[in-house]
């Protein structure tokens, strides 16, 4: 990972990205007095890194994401007697919009979401294949997951959820089908129903069903919108078993009847 290497990665634009998957003893170390042209953002598997500036320090855990400023002056490295086990990548300033990048020289984030963990794993996996493998359309796939990643550290920063709304948010909106009960969630998520419930409502405003329905019902009006499926196969295919509960919710949220809501 030295400073100049990253020239012969760069594709037909000129921008480059190169990526890689660490696991290093408290002996390694990169260190650029003047900086580098590109931003590195590294996501910590398990482990301890650090980054230095003249101006900032961090420390790197277990699921925390790392962005290092470029034309800044630092290290980063290991942290002694630690083992830092990372996914990284070095991407050109030019090819992702600015409104998902920080402004300070080290931003350090953690992720609690273990779903959202596993994501933006996955993502740097798509990344790391792609960019050695370098097929057609190689950067653009890169691109795309690398932006995947920054968006889903842009969503941390605004939402400001606790993990487990988050993970309830994501169970039902990856299965809104089931018929979901509180207590099944709750176990899936460790929290007793009572406290689950409390929680959620805190920090979203509606309780669980009422979250639950909001998407269904609005998925229901897509397909509705989209779809030649009639109203009674849309019920069903976003989960609702009795049709008149659907009539009801429907018209709660967009005052009128699913026909009239298509035809209109």
């Amino acid at each position: 990972m030295q400073s100049d290497a990253s020239d012969k990665f760069k594709d037909v634009h000129g921008h480059h990205l190169i990526a890689g998957h660490y696991h290093e003893s408290d002996t390694y170390l990169s260190k650029r007095l003047e900086g580098m042209k590109d931003w590195l953002i590294t996501y910590t598997l398990d482990g301890e890194g650090y980054a230095n500036t003249p101006e900032m320090e961090a420390v790197c855990r277990a699921g925390d994401l790392m962005l290092l400023k470029p034309e800044v002056p630092h290290q980063y490295g290991t942290r002694k007697g630690q083992h830092w086990h990372f996914v990284w990548a070095h991407f050109s300033p030019q090819q992702v919009q600015h409104m998902w990048l920080p402004t300070q020289e080290i931003y350090v984030k953690t992720i609690e979401n273990t779903s959202v963990q596993r994501r933006i794993y996955r993502a740097f996996r798509k990344i790391i294949v792609d960019s050695t493998e370098r097929g057609t359309y190689w950067s653009e796939l890169c691109y795309n997951a690398l932006q995947e990643v920054l968006i889903l550290l842009a969503q941390r920063h605004q939402q400001k959820l606790d993990a487990r709304v988050e993970e309830v948010l994501l169970l039902l909106s990856q299965s809104i089908r089931e018929p979901w009960k509180i207590e099944g969630i709750a176990r899936t998520i460790g929290l007793s129903p009572s406290r689950l419930s409390h929680l959620f409502k805190e920090q979203t405003g509606h309780s669980i069903i009422e979250a639950l329905n909001q998407m269904r019902i609005r998925q229901a009006a897509l397909l509705l919108a989209h779809t030649d499926r009639s109203a009674f196969e849309v019920s069903q295919d976003v989960g609702f078993h009795n049709y008149n509960h659907f009539m009801n919710q429907f018209r709660k949220y967009y005052f009128t009847t699913p026909t009239a809501y298509r035809n209109r």
